[in-house]
């Protein structure tokens, strides 16, 4: 197999925070011989997550197994998943904005059509459902656990408790018509085609304020292991954990 040298759009103190978490884990376990350094280990586990290399590409490159491949992404997503923000913590950094911005997203999988549960009827794909929370400039807040893609937007948010939160701390809220009824907090547009005068006007507002949203959408998909994924469901909201921690570190 030919082998080359590839770039990563990442800056070098993401490469350091991780390698750093890693020989701590490595001092814990008493850890005495690895194939990989804990830089090259990082820089392994980064290019599958931003750059969505997979695993026989990642041996072939590091010369290494492919079962030491998973190992090594598996350690470093496990390691990572934890310092992603949760709800509460989200919470806290929301009272200091003017408002947050809430959205869903699918993330797809390679499901097989008889799986149901994972299939989404307004995407037409198999897939999970993630909840998001944005700042008014658009930046990334927090990510939540994945849920089956058949999973409406309104429900997701209720399982996740995201409208008794914001309702609780009193933050103002902009969503779309998914979301209608949720929490007086979460302001979302009027319902219907024909709209005219006020209504009209404020759909047209709320949109502008919205859109924002899609920003963090962006910044969340930039990681291209999150637009198709290939993994087992129950490693999906590790991996999204794994991806926010990143991100909000870099």
């Amino acid at each position: 197999m030919l082998v080359y040298t590839s770039a990563i759009d990442l800056s070098s103190r993401t490469l350091q925070r991780l390698s750093g978490l890693l020989a701590g884990h490595r001092r814990r376990i008493g850890s005495r011989w690895r194939r990989l350094t804990c830089g090259r280990q990082a820089l392994l586990v980064l290019a599958h997550l931003r750059c969505g290399d997979t695993y026989a590409r990642l041996a072939a490159g590091f010369r290494i197994g492919i079962a030491t491949v998973f190992r090594y992404i598996r350690e470093a997503v496990d390691l990572l998943a934890p310092l992603a923000p949760t709800l509460e913590q989200a919470m806290d950094i929301a009272r200091r904005k003017a408002y947050v911005i809430l959205d869903g997203t699918l993330l797809l999988t390679n499901r097989i059509t008889a799986d149901r549960t994972y299939y989404s009827g307004k995407k037409k794909h198999h897939g999970m459902n993630v909840q998001v929370l944005a700042d008014p400039a658009g930046r990334l807040i927090w990510a939540s656990d994945a849920l089956p893609g058949a999973t409406h937007d309104l429900a997701a948010a209720r399982i996740h408790d995201i409208p008794a939160a914001l309702t609780a701390d009193d933050i103002k809220c902009w969503a779309d018509k998914a979301y209608q009824g949720a929490s007086p907090a979460i302001r979302v547009p009027f319902r219907g085609r024909s709209l005219r005068g006020r209504r009209r006007r404020h759909n047209r507002d709320h949109a502008k304020i919205r859109s924002l949203g899609e920003r963090a959408m962006a910044i969340l998909k930039d990681w291209r292991i999150l637009r198709k994924l290939r993994c087992s469901t129950t490693r999906i909201t590790a991996i999204v954990r794994a991806v926010v921690a990143l991100e909000l570190a870099n």
